[in-house]
């Protein structure tokens, strides 16, 4: 019996027909119509499964809203759990078996086109010039600030720490900012009580240069903002308070009360006495390949790799583009390239003049800790560019070797997924 025959299998009659078998027979009649109602409905029957015809997008080889992929019983379910185990039930095994493969490279076709949609979006501008949409950390220079409990025993009142910078280099200072405040985040009473700045704990050889006192005051001076408003205010200069040379991070505890109630914290800085490279301040600006490149003045001291990244905001201040070079450099007078992608341009059509700023960089070091040794950072705007029409920039996407590689990986994919699923139709042809 096929899976959609709407009457019994014939049954042999006697030739006197008693009434016990005529209820019977009408029995099996009404089983073999509702059956017939169950698998076809109103519709015109199918020569597939009742399963597969329901969904057109089995129909048209695309994947199922819903997959057990896997599991041997995937099904998706628009009826009632009833009726679709009844349907299932007059499948036969071979059936069964090429529906399940179906669902199964469907699920898969499905994925794979994900995947190599995906990584073609993201792989649209190179890793170099991207939209600062996508990297919202980045938009300014790091200022970190946080919030921690004063005390495990006073876990309502809440310290707020922030520094205007992590990155220190030669002769610059760092300033430090402590206020305390509720859960409802209402200032409270607070006053730094002291404060040390010393060798963070996991440096190699910590403890060899001895603890310096660093001030914390809240009277207007020395970096504080505005005296009396609850914010106590510390700068530190390294190269001027007992880190002269020394290379690494550098912790300032603090211990603070509020109230009855006292605490501790730490801030932490990455210091560099002596940085390995300078930027001279100038650029120069090239319209080439559909793309606009911009060339920073670099005088290295030390050869080696180095990444320098910098922020793009549009005419009017609004953050474009987060760019980056990230290359070996030999010792000498050298030029570092951040380019503007063209179509990164193009789709985020940003007002010209485009304006550079907050540029920063450091040699990486292959081992050790820190990996790293600072540049010291342009800050605020370093270069204002021409104006260019649209017409200057390309619209092509991002090309390299490796890009191409995954992409035909990620083709491959799609092509095997589909070629599979199109073979289960093969399949369902067949006699």
């Amino acid at each position: 019996m096929t899976p959609n025959s709407s009457a019994p299998a014939p049954v042999s009659r006697p030739r006197r027909l008693g009434w016990g078998f005529l209820v019977i027979a009408l029995v099996v009649a009404g089983v073999g119509w509702w059956s017939w109602r169950g698998g076809a409905g109103d519709e015109e029957v199918s020569n597939e499964p009742p399963a597969l015809a329901e969904d057109p997008k089995r129909a048209l080889g695309e994947a199922p809203s819903k997959s057990a992929f896997g599991s041997g019983a995937a099904l998706e379910r628009r009826s009632s759990p009833g009726t679709e185990d009844m349907r299932v039930s007059v499948l036969s095994p071979e059936q069964r078996e090429r529906l399940e493969r179906r669902e199964l490279w469907a699920e898969r076709l499905e994925r794979a086109k994900r995947t190599l949609e995906s990584y073609v979006s993201a792989t649209r501008y190179p890793p170099q010039s991207r939209s600062i949409r996508e990297h919202p950390d980045q938009v300014v220079l790091a200022e970190p600030e946080r919030t921690r409990p004063l005390s495990r025993e006073h876990a309502d009142v809440q310290l707020r720490l922030k520094q205007d910078r992590v990155f220190v280099v030669r002769d610059e200072a760092v300033h430090f900012f402590v206020s305390c405040e509720d859960s409802q985040r209402q200032p409270r009473p607070c006053q730094v009580l002291s404060a040390s700045a010393h060798e963070a704990e996991h440096m190699p050889g910590a403890g060899a240069v001895p603890a310096v006192p660093v001030a914390f005051t809240d009277d207007g001076a020395g970096g504080d903002a505005l005296a009396g408003d609850g914010i106590f205010t510390g700068r530190f200069q390294p190269s001027k308070q007992g880190f002269p040379l020394y290379s690494g991070t550098l912790r300032v505890d603090v211990r603070v009360r509020s109230d009855k109630a006292e605490g501790t914290a730490f801030l932490d800085i990455l210091y560099t006495p002596s940085p390995p490279a300078a930027f001279t301040g100038k650029v120069r600006e090239v319209l080439a390949d559909g793309s606009l490149g911009l060339y920073l003045g670099i005088n290295v001291r030390k050869a080696g790799r180095y990444v320098v990244a910098g922020r793009i905001d549009d005419e009017g201040g609004e953050p474009f583009a987060h760019v980056s070079f990230n290359e070996e450099l030999k010792e000498g007078p050298q030029e570092v390239k951040l380019t503007v992608f063209g179509k990164l341009v193009l789709d985020e059509v940003p007002t010209f003049p485009l304006k550079l700023r907050d540029v920063e960089g450091f040699l990486l070091k292959e081992s050790g800790d820190p990996d790293r040794e600072l540049m010291t950072t342009m800050r605020g705007y370093v270069h204002t560019t021409n104006e260019y029409p649209p017409a200057s920039f390309s619209p092509a996407e991002w090309v390299s070797e490796e890009r191409r590689r995954y992409l035909d990986e990620y083709t491959r994919d799609v092509d095997e997924a589909q070629r599979m699923l199109d073979q289960t139709f093969d399949e369902e042809k067949r006699p």
